[in-house]
C-alpha cells in the first residue's frame, strides 16, 4: 500500500514539474517565437490529404501584406518572398487555426498575379481576383510552428484542367500502385479574406499538395534508410547526362531579378554541405553513363531500387506525362539516401491524361517514350528482365480486376470526385467556373476525353500496350 502511495506521489510530482516547466516556457517565449505544443497523436499524411473529402482553407491577410504580395510580383514575378497571414483549415479530422504563417505565389509558367493588373494595389470596392498558386510556410514567422507535422503545403488551382482531376488522379494512382515516393494530395476550398474588407473572396476548388522538402523525407522515415540525405529539385534540362557541377547549386530567388541564382539541380537539404552533395550527384551521373553490361547491371541494382523506379515510370508513361524526365528533362525530384541509394520522386502531373504537346500521349510507344538520349529508364529496360518487369507493371495497371488505370474504374473514380466538388466550383474570380471534359486548349490532341467512351484516353492508352 505504501509503495502504491509513493508511486502516486511521484506521478503527482512529475505532473507538477511538467506543468511548471510548461508555464515557464510559455512565459519566456517571445512573441515571434512561441512554444508550439504538438499533440501526442499527430495525424498521418493520409488523414491530412484525404482524397475522399474536401477541406476548407481560409487565409486572412491584412491589406498592407496583400499589397506587398502584389508589389513583389510586379518587381519580380518569380520571387519567393513570403508575406504574413493567418491560416485556418476546417476538415473532417480537425479544425486548426495558426497565426503568423507565410504565404507566397508559386508556379513556373502558370505563375500569376492574384488581383488586378501590374501596379494596381488591392481594390476594396471592386477587386479583380485571379486564380494563382500559393505556397504556405507555417514556420516562416514562428520557427516551431507546424500544421500537424508539416512545415509547408502547396495550394494549386486547376490551370488548363477543365476536368478538375488530372493531377489528383495521378497522385492517387501512384499511391494505389505502391509508389510511396509520390507526394500526397487532396481537394480543398480556398477562401482569402482581406482583414479590412467586409467580404471574403472565395477562390474555389484547389488542390492541396504535400511539399517535397525535409518533412517529406522525415514523414517517410520508415521507408528511407535515413532522413539526412541529399534532396534535389530537378528542372528543365536535368537530363542526368552531364556531371557538370555548374548546373548544381542552391537557388537564391531574390526580389531583385538581376541577382537571382537558379540551377538545373537545386539542392533542398544539407545546403551548407553543397560541395559533398555535388560530388555525390556528379559521381552518380558519371557512373551511370560510363558503366555498361554486367558491371552496370550490378551497379544499378545496388544503387537504385529498380522495381520501385520502374513501377513509378509505368504510372508516369501510362498517364501520358510528357513534361517529365524521359521526354522533356523536367519536373522531378531525387533523393540520395544516407546509404547512397538513389530515389526518383515524381512531381507536377497536371499536363497528363490527354493533355500533351511533344507527342500524342495516348499512342506514344511505352518503350520509347521520350528523348532516347536521356538514359535513366532506357538504359535500364535494355536488360530483358527489367523490360519484362516494366511491361508487367504496365499490364498490371490496366488489369480489369484491379482498381487502377482500367477505364471503367478510372471513370467511376473521376465521377465521384467531380460530384464531390461540382457545387463548389463557381467562384469569385469568375475563372474556371464549371467542370468540362476536354484537354488544355493548347494541347496537340484536343479529342481526348475522360468521362466519355468516345476518344477515351484510358481506352486508347491501354490499347497501345507493348507485348509481353
Amino acid at each position: 500500500m505504501q509503495s502504491y502511495t509513493n508511486q502516486k506521489l511521484k506521478n503527482l510530482h512529475l505532473f507538477i514539474v511538467i506543468g511548471v516547466v510548461y508555464a515557464l516556457l510559455i512565459s519566456c517565449a517571445k512573441d515571434n517565437d512561441p512554444v508550439v505544443i504538438i499533440p501526442p497523436s499527430v495525424p498521418k499524411l493520409d488523414e491530412i490529404f484525404d482524397i475522399s473529402k474536401v477541406t476548407r482553407i481560409t487565409i486572412e491577410i491584412s491589406t498592407v501584406e496583400w499589397n506587398r504580395l502584389l508589389t513583389c510580383f510586379d518587381i519580380n514575378s518569380a520571387n519567393e518572398e513570403y508575406v504574413l497571414a493567418d491560416f485556418n483549415i476546417d476538415g473532417s479530422n480537425s479544425d486548426i487555426d495558426l497565426d503568423s504563417i507565410g504565404i507566397r505565389i508559386r508556379g513556373n509558367t502558370s505563375r500569376r498575379r492574384p488581383e488586378g493588373n501590374e501596379g494596381e494595389p488591392h481594390n476594396q470596392i471592386a477587386p479583380d481576383w485571379h486564380h494563382a498558386h500559393y505556397a504556405l510556410n507555417f514556420k516562416k514567422y514562428r520557427k516551431n510552428q507546424r500544421f500537424n507535422n508539416l512545415e509547408k503545403i502547396n495550394l494549386k488551382w486547376f490551370k488548363d484542367d477543365a476536368n478538375y482531376v488530372r493531377e489528383v488522379y495521378c497522385y492517387d494512382l501512384f499511391e494505389r500502385f505502391g509508389v510511396w515516393t509520390a507526394p500526397k494530395s487532396s481537394y480543398c476550398l480556398l477562401t482569402i479574406k482581406i482583414k479590412e474588407d467586409d467580404k471574403s473572396a472565395y477562390f474555389g476548388v484547389y488542390q492541396m499538395i504535400e511539399s517535397i522538402d525535409e518533412d517529406y523525407v522525415v514523414n517517410r522515415a520508415n521507408s528511407f534508410t535515413g532522413t539526412d540525405g541529399n534532396l534535389w529539385k530537378c528542372s528543365y534540362g536535368a537530363s542526368l547526362r552531364y556531371p557538370d557541377r555548374d548546373r548544381m547549386g542552391v537557388e537564391d530567388i531574390t526580389l531583385n531579378p538581376n541577382t537571382v541564382q537558379t540551377f538545373i539541380y537545386d539542392l533542398k537539404t544539407n545546403k551548407k554541405e553543397l560541395e559533398p552533395a555535388k560530388d555525390e550527384l556528379a559521381s552518380f551521373i558519371s557512373d551511370f553513363k560510363a558503366k555498361s553490361g554486367v558491371a552496370f547491371k550490378n551497379w544499378v541494382s545496388g544503387k537504385i531500387d529498380v522495381p520501385l523506379l520502374l513501377r513509378t515510370y509505368a504510372v508516369n508513361v501510362m498517364v501520358g506525362m510528357w513534361d517529365d524526365y524521359w521526354a522533356n528533362n523536367n519536373n522531378y525530384y531525387m533523393y540520395f539516401d544516407t546509404d547512397g541509394k538513389f530515389y526518383f520522386i515524381p512531381y507536377d502531373y497536371d499536363n497528363t491524361l490527354g493533355t500533351s504537346l511533344l507527342m500524342d500521349s495516348g499512342t506514344q510507344d511505352f518503350l520509347n517514350w521520350g528523348n532516347p538520349n536521356n538514359p535513366l529508364i532506357k538504359k535500364i529496360i535494355n536488360f530483358p528482365e527489367y523490360k519484362a518487369l516494366y511491361v508487367g507493371y504496365l499490364r498490371e495497371l490496366v488489369n480489369a480486376e484491379k482498381d487502377l488505370f482500367y477505364a471503367p474504374s478510372s471513370m467511376a473514380r473521376i465521377e465521384n470526385w467531380q460530384n464531390m466538388i461540382r457545387q463548389n466550383v463557381p467562384n469569385d474570380t469568375g475563372e474556371d467556373m464549371s467542370i468540362d471534359d476536354y484537354p488544355a486548349n493548347w494541347a496537340n490532341r484536343p479529342q481526348y476525353r475522360l468521362n466519355d467512351l468516345t476518344n477515351n484516353f484510358y481506352v486508347i492508352r491501354s490499347a497501345n500496350l507493348p507485348p509481353l
